[in-house]
């Protein structure tokens, strides 16, 4: 008789991959979420007899066994649970034979070949490598999460914001994160092999993330993206001019070389981008004032000099003035119970840990909890949203520097951690998932259970440069100490505010208000500066001062006015390729009672809108003209002006060289559409120029 052979497979993908949620992946290939079932069509040389021996055999890595579970030979007829997976026979139907494959839902994430063996006879379909991924819809998945709406902002979404700016004027970045463009998938998978995890730590979400959070910056392994907070970004693409990770991932993937150039935003997106192309549920976390290279002593020392200009060569610690991160869903079964959920990974490139630059995953609960002893890099995530702000003034005394205390901060740092709402376009505070509210006793618990793992030094300046100290009362340099807010006998207040708008080319107007709250007549000394700030928190310009000395008397308030000329700030926004915010120090001395205190706010300025025209709604594969309008209502003509936009499944990433804008000129684009994909999709633009880095939009349309 004749030997049974397959002739064909049908891997059935409408509808697989309609159940596994894996339609939007633009490839050829079958891709499934692990612990979940998916039917696969043989086509044989004749009818399957009782006698045949038939079976599906999965394979993963290099010189697959079964012994190492790399190898799952399933035969429907006999055992049908082989490592974890299953198979069944759904029908029979003359030479057709419909299976279904359950995979375990601890099964490694990946690429399989799919072989059909036939007694000796081994058949190899055309397309026969089909990608397993996690499974958020598998209650059996560590990566499991329950509520539908949450899935599909954290899995499937593959547009969104990412929140920049300061405390003080937070706002959205569009982002395309695009995890089911073409070759994304691939680039993420080439990842994976490039991590030279086992197949154990494969099946394992947290080995998974930490090890993305390493290969998305190219540090130690020539991974996805290098790098660069120079200001010179020649030979790249400098930070500010990406408006999603599709780029990056696809240039990667084509090349196995580090794109240039990346800065914590952009490492954020992609990783996001990674992880819910694998499956795992994510997020992108934005911090604002994120402490950083605090040497684990919870505090940051900021030295400013007597005009209350902040000095950069001297710290070696930072406040950025956000720092943004990503969160991964999933149990944590190496941990004890009560810190499985939203786990923190970061993938830009700040502190060595275990000798390579990668973060995480840190559970969000270990921080809120001050459990900072455990797996991985707790402490380095609870210094970024825990340290202390210390402001110190730096005075020439008989030609020697001098160190003033000035004011201790405790609940600057870590503030409107923000991310993008599920199923809504706004920003939602996650604040107190990563911390208790200040001042709350379960706060001051936390902070003394970090405290117990983390060894705050005494109160010494950290600067190198710090020989002489002005300290009240002894000094306990090894006891641990737990801040306090200062407080003054005044009742002496700060705010720092501007009252017009900050438009580039207009002059600054800012306002440094002085408040006073207790009985007396009291005389104040006031100085003021604004800089010019990177994100990072160094200083790139010094743009002017004020020193005032005002006198209050018991509760009252007086705005002393502090104006910058375009003149001395525009040449320096012009010369810099990053978006910079506007620094405003101010610090105040009462003569009566010598209380002192420092206050500082970053702004960043304000830009004319880009206008998106087109219909509301759209047919699948049917053109339609999308057009972008820009009006520059600045004093200030634009120089070398770059318009960027993208829209996933509707047209490739396109940039338009508009040259110079002059003031009031109107600007005018067009991009034909087609759309590939049903749904809302979004179309994403950005705008930049010599003097202006950061205006972008988005606007959505149904097909």
């Amino acid at each position: 008789e004749t030997s049974l052979k397959a002739t064909e497979i049908d891997f059935l993908k409408s509808q697989n991959t309609r159940e596994h949620h894996t339609n939007g992946y633009n490839i050829k290939n079958l891709v499934v979420r692990r612990g979940q079932p998916f039917k696969v069509q043989v086509s044989l040389n004749r009818e399957l007899r009782a006698a045949d021996k038939l079976s599906l055999r999965f394979s993963i890595g290099e010189n697959p066994t079964k012994n190492r579970g790399s190898l799952m030979s399933l035969k429907p007829e006999k055992e049908q649970d082989f490592n974890g997976w299953k198979i069944s026979v759904v029908k029979k139907n003359g030479k057709e034979c419909l299976l279904s494959v359950t995979s375990s839902p601890k099964a490694p994430v990946g690429k399989y070949t799919l072989n059909v063996k036939t007694g000796t006879n081994i058949y190899k379909p055309e397309n026969g490598v089909i990608y397993l991924l996690f499974n958020p819809w598998c209650k059996d998945d560590a990566v499991f999460m329950a509520d539908e709406a949450q899935r599909k902002e954290y899995v499937l979404n593959d547009t969104g914001y990412i929140y920049v700016g300061s405390a003080y004027s937070i706002y959205d970045r569009p982002w395309n994160f695009g995890q089911f463009e073409e070759f994304v998938l691939d680039a993420c998978m080439y990842l994976l092999d490039k991590s030279k995890l086992s197949l154990s730590k494969r099946r394992d979400p947290s080995y998974v993330s930490r090890a993305m959070s390493a290969l998305v910056n190219a540090n130690d392994d020539s991974g996805v993206l290098m790098g660069n907070w120079s200001g010179n970004y020649s030979g790249g693409t400098a930070p500010m001019d990406w408006i999603g990770s599709v780029t990056i991932l696809q240039n990667y993937y084509k090349t196995k070389k580090p794109i240039c150039y990346g800065q914590c935003w952009v490492f954020a997106g992609v990783l996001n981008t990674v992880m819910r192309c694998l499956g795992v549920p994510c997020r992108c976390v934005s911090t604002f004032n994120s402490a950083h290279d605090t040497e684990e002593n919870l505090r940051v020392d900021i030295y400013l000099n007597e005009s209350g200009e902040k000095l950069n060569w001297m710290s070696l610690d930072s406040v950025w003035n956000f720092h943004v991160w990503n969160d991964v869903w999933m149990k944590r079964t190496d941990l004890p119970d009560g810190f499985d959920g939203w786990q923190a990974i970061d993938s830009t490139p700040q502190e060595q840990s275990q000798g390579v630059f990668q973060c995480g995953p840190c559970p969000v609960n270990a921080v809120r909890e001050g459990d900072v002893y455990l797996p991985y890099d707790a402490k380095f995530v609870y210094a970024e949203v825990n340290a202390d702000k210390v402001y110190w003034m730096v005075k020439k005394v008989n030609g020697k520097d001098k160190y003033i205390k000035v004011t201790a901060e405790t609940q600057d740092i870590g503030r409107n951690i923000s991310t993008k709402a599920v199923g809504k376009n706004k920003r939602e505070d996650i604040t107190l998932q990563y911390k208790y509210p200040e001042g709350s006793k379960e706060e001051r618990k936390s902070m003394e259970r970090a405290c117990s793992f983390i060894h705050p030094s005494g109160m010494v300046p950290r600067s190198g440069y710090a020989s002489t100290v002005e300290e009240h009362g002894t000094r306990n340099i090894n006891k641990p100490m737990v801040l306090h807010e200062t407080v003054t006998k005044t009742g002496l207040h700060l705010e720092i505010t501007n009252t017009e708008a900050l438009h580039p080319g207009n002059p600054l107007e800012l306002a440094i208000t002085v408040k006073t709250s207790t009985p007396g007549n009291w005389t104040i000394d006031l100085a003021g500066s604004c800089q010019l700030q990177y994100y990072t928190g160094k200083v790139q310009a010094n743009l002017g001062t004020i020193k005032e000395t005002i006198s209050l008397e018991g509760k009252s308030e007086m705005q002393i006015p502090l104006k910058i000329a375009p003149d001395a700030y525009m040449k320096t926004l012009a010369s810099v390729e990053d978006e910079v915010l506007i620094l405003v120090t101010a610090i105040a001395e009462v003569k009566e009672t010598n209380d002192k205190l420092t206050k500082e706010t970053s702004m960043r300025f304000e830009y004319p809108p880009i206008n998106v025209q087109m219909p509301e709604i759209a047919k699948l594969n049917n053109e339609f003209t999308c057009a972008f309008i820009f009006k520059n209502k600045l004093n200030v003509a634009l120089e070398n002006c770059k318009l960027l936009v993208e829209g996933l499944g509707l047209f490739k990433m396109t940039t338009f060289d508009q040259g110079d804008i002059m003031p009031g000129r109107i600007m005018k684009s067009e991009v034909i559409c087609t759309p590939t994909r049903l749904g809302e999709k979004k179309i994403v633009a950005k705008l930049t120029s010599n003097q202006i880095k950061g205006i972008s939009t988005e606007k959505a349309i149904t097909i």
